[in-house]
């Protein structure tokens, strides 16, 4: 028995337990290894003058349950008996790498090898306890076999003609025949799911349904039997179980075709099928790069959301595969957190795999990738924003707030990106725009983005403020998911382009105009005069203002006159870093004991009869009716912003003592 070329007791444990996390992966390995001997054939009989390729070049697949065995073989290029020593003797050698080598010079699109490392044949021991390998090289008359159980050494010796496996038997017979000899299964390690046909079946199309040649395997299928001339009408259909050849992988990836050869049926198909979704895409991109790093890319917008997109256990990615073989189902590097939802593949032969071919080796080659996916969604949405803005709409219903929540969590860096794929409700439009819709609609002399944040899209309209700021002039944005007031906050403005003038315009310059909360303390809608009036209330009933502030506590900071209240008697606004909405939202969280508090305001209206009702009060030295009138009118503000007020009781009770 020979040794391994290696500290082999210690390499091999360590790659058949610790580089590879997936023993499923073991038979994607050898396929791979079996589709770079046909390769190599290949590539041969187009350099080569005495090499010719005759029959079909495939991968055949078998197994049997009562053997607990299972055997990938090819009819490629073969392996000699120092071949065999070579290249299975000595662990991390790479026959693969070496022929890429040798052949730099001469390689084309005919072939496109695989394996780099030489350790995937070593992946068989995950759930082998024995490997036999027969192979017969091109253009030998000999046939050997190596054959280890993975601890001890190898063997390799000449098998006779009448011992031959049947793919290697026959004159000008070639290739390989791997047989694994499986190990018991355990509670832990279920290895009898490997012997059969399904689960095989399953493998292959997760792993290797788009290796270029066919994966072939004997599979059971029925068929009725003819029915006899002497049957009665009694007579019940009966049926025969025979075996066929059948390939079972798909071979051509639809994301190597031009996508102007594909039909966008064919895409919805394979959408549907691949990622388990049962409504089509609403926008297919289909690309591909060439140069320093060549790949091709097919993405998929969803149509509708997945239950658990904004669930921790989802996970984002797209597959990553190389030379048509999956290496990652989900590569969340591919994909920013606020692109998330899409779906879809890339495959690259010259991203540089890690030793498992499991995760990559360099980092600059994904983000260059994941670069140009990037611009390839953002071009996708925006194209879908300005020619089907009915089902761009749906769409941001199901993702929009990811998008935010993208602006939000890059601290406003995306902002520049991001903000035109933003919509919101329009309070005087009564539709979805865009940011620069509105900008392209503010009033004259607006230097200000309001909006309105909440809960509740009705409740919001209703609001004595925005019916001001309508009143005014100024449009407001109706916000109602928790995201909205924390990217504002981080986005703090907007830039507007300029507008080149006419004969009936001047046209504007560029310009950033800022957001500002219509419930925040420092609001100004107000007109010159409503600014004077309130300027003399508020010196005129300072005491009243004191009185009031010192009967509600802590739960204000301050009373004042507000400019700006239409028909409403008060509102309250807060002041400083965190607003209201801000407030609600926190107070939602698991640390909502700890979560920051609003500074609140109460603004009067002093040409509501109400304020002539509190000056009454003061003036008349009446401080029960006072603190009444000022607990009432602060506990009316607070359900109009959505607020939940202290002590429910103790209103009712107020209200019904002032009844």
């Amino acid at each position: 028995m020979k040794q391994f070329k290696t500290e082999s007791k210690k390499l091999l444990d360590l790659m058949i337990n610790s580089i590879y996390t997936n023993k499923e992966i073991f038979l994607r390995e050898l396929i791979s290894n079996a589709s770079d001997a046909l390769d190599k054939l290949s590539f041969e009989s187009l350099t080569q003058k005495d090499v010719n390729v005759e029959g079909e070049l495939a991968v055949r697949l078998a197994f049997d349950k009562d053997a607990r065995t299972i055997s990938v073989s090819d009819n490629g290029i073969g392996m000699t008996e120092a071949e065999l020593d070579k290249n299975l003797g000595t662990i991390a050698h790479s026959g693969s790498e070496q022929f890429k080598e040798e052949n730099s010079d001469h390689q084309g699109e005919d072939v496109d090898i695989i394996g780099q490392f030489g350790v995937g044949f070593y992946s068989s021991f995950m759930v082998a306890d024995k490997v036999r390998v027969v192979s017969r090289a091109y253009g030998e008359d000999v046939a050997h076999a190596w054959e280890s159980d993975g601890v001890k050494g190898y063997t390799i010796e000449e098998v006779a003609a009448d011992q031959l496996p049947e793919d290697l038997s026959g004159e000008g017979a070639h290739g390989t025949v791997i047989t694994l000899y499986l190990r018991l299964s355990t509670d832990e390690d279920d290895t009898d799911q490997y012997l059969s046909e399904w689960k095989l079946r399953e493998l292959v199309k997760q792993y290797s349904n788009y290796v270029r040649y066919p994966v072939q395997m004997m599979v059971q299928k029925s068929r009725e039997l003819p029915k006899p001339e002497d049957a009665g009408d009694d007579y019940k259909p009966q049926y025969e179980s025979y075996e066929e050849l059948e390939t079972i992988n798909s071979m051509t990836p639809i994301w190597k075709k031009r996508s102007s050869d594909v039909e966008q049926k064919d895409y919805n198909e394979f959408y549907k099928s691949t990622f388990h979704e049962w409504s089509d895409p609403a926008r297919t991109v289909s690309f591909h790069a060439e140069g320093a790093l060549s790949y091709d890319a097919l993405l998929f917008i969803p149509s509708e959301a997945p239950f658990d997109l904004y669930s921790k256990d989802y996970e984002k990615g797209l597959a990553l595969y190389t030379s048509n073989v999956l290496i990652q189902e989900r590569c969340a590097d591919l994909l920013p957190d606020y692109y998330n939802f899409v779906r879809g593949i890339v495959d690259s032969p010259d991203v540089t795999l890690n030793i498992s071919r499991e995760t990559l080796q360099q980092n600059s080659q994904l983000r260059a990738i994941a670069r140009r996916v990037e611009k390839k969604i953002h071009s996708e949405l925006e194209s879908m924003r300005d020619n089907d803005r009915e089902a761009y709409e749906k769409f941001f219903d199901n993702f929009g707030r990811g998008l935010k929540f993208g602006i939000y969590s890059s601290y406003g860096s995306k902002a520049s990106d991001l903000a035109d794929l933003l919509l919101f409700w329009s309070a005087r439009k009564q539709k979805m725009v865009t940011l620069k819709e509105y900008a392209a609609a503010m009033a004259d002399g607006q230097d200000k983005v309001y909006y309105a944040a909440g809960d509740d899209r009705e409740r919001l309209s209703k609001m004595p403020i925005v019916k001001t700021a309508l009143d005014h002039g100024y449009d407001v944005l109706l916000c109602t998911q928790d995201v909205d007031e924390f990217m504002f906050q981080f986005m703090r403005s907007y830039h507007v382009d300029a507008v080149a003038g006419d004969s009936e315009n001047k046209g504007t310059d560029a310009r950033d105009v800022e957001f500002a909360n219509v419930s925040a303390a420092d609001l100004d809608l107000a007109t010159d005069e409503e600014k004077k009036e309130a300027e003399e209330a508020s010196e005129k009933n300072k005491d009243l203002f004191e009185q009031m502030a010192k009967d509600l506590g802590d739960k204000v900071s301050s009373v004042k006159v507000a400019a700006q209240l239409g028909d409403a008697p008060a509102r309250i606004s807060s002041e400083g870093p965190v607003s209201l909405e801000m407030e609600r939202v926190l107070e939602q969280g698991p640390d909502a004991g700890k979560a920051p508090k609003a500074q609140r305001v109460l603004e009067l209206n002093a040409a509501h009869p109400v304020f002539g009702k509190l000056v009454a009060a003061k003036d008349a030295g009446d401080e029960n009716r006072l603190k009444l009138y000022g607990d009432i009118l602060y506990n009316q503000a607070l359900l109009v912003e959505g607020m939940p007020i202290d002590d429910p009781v103790e209103f009712a009770r107020e209200v019904s003592e002032l009844m």
